[in-house]
């Protein structure tokens, strides 16, 4: 399923929304997200010392909680990703094979994430979701 700019600006517009008017909405998404997808969790917090520390895990973990809610809102079923998943998601270099099949995500990953290592992450778990949607 390709999702359009469009798709991928409104949930990020809305998102924008609803942290200014909720101050725990951040907390809300990571939760959720955490607890439908606890094998993509793992691996993110195996990662902990490439990210920084546990904001670079929750800063993930966010972003990757859009990038579902995108493919949700365009009518995606995500079901819950296995490590398999993620195994096969992790051939070659991430960002570019995001770039080829889901611009608008690749796009969105390098505006609003500073740390590469966290692109790739989210550039490659984007790929799995991609992949289940």
């Amino acid at each position: 399923m390709k999702l359009t700019k469009e798709q991928v600006l409104a949930v990020v517009n809305e998102a924008g929304k609803k942290m200014s008017a909720d101050a725990n909405y951040t907390s809300i998404m990571v939760g959720g997200f955490v607890q439908s997808q606890q094998p993509i969790s793992h691996f993110i917090q195996a990662h902990e010392q490439e990210l920084g520390g546990a904001e670079g895990i929750v800063s993930v973990i966010f972003h990757c909680a859009l990038i579902a809610s995108a493919y949700q809102r365009a009518g995606g079923r995500i079901r819950t990703l296995t490590y398999e998943d993620l195994d096969a998601a992790a051939r070659g270099e991430p960002l570019a094979r995001l770039e080829k099949a889901q611009l608008p995500l690749h796009e969105f990953i390098l505006a609003n994430v500073e740390n590469v290592e966290a692109q790739k992450l989210i550039a490659m778990i984007s790929l799995a979701i991609d992949g289940a949607a």
